[in-house]
């Protein structure tokens, strides 16, 4: 089971950008593409937990600010040798506005 959440506005977020939402003090990037698709990762690299809210986005894609990790904004893992992966959260677009999922157990005590 998932709690949606309103993030926002799509046409607040530009192509190629990210934004930080904070639900229960978990900071999640949101990520928007080129090609306007919208992915939400944990907004901390596997890595060593560098913001990837401050990543250059490419393609599906985001390069860690801090030693230029590659993370799939879908799945949340880092690509190439790189070994790892950033929590990925449901996104759903409704009426203009970006929904961010949280499951049930992290949601808990929220509100909506």
């Amino acid at each position: 089971m998932i709690t949606w959440y309103d993030v926002g506005m799509l046409d607040d977020l530009m192509p190629l950008t990210a934004r930080t939402a904070r639900i229960g003090g978990k900071g999640i990037a949101i990520f928007r593409t080129e090609d306007d698709r919208v992915f939400a990762l944990e907004n901390k690299c596997p890595h060593r937990g560098g913001p990837l809210v401050e990543g250059i986005v490419h393609a599906h894609k985001v390069a860690c600010p801090l030693h230029n990790w590659v993370i799939d904004l879908q799945t949340g893992t880092a690509t190439g040798a790189d070994k790892g992966c950033a929590q990925s959260f449901p996104i759903q677009l409704v009426d203009g506005r970006i929904r961010l999922g949280l499951p049930v157990n992290e949601a808990a005590g929220l509100p909506h």
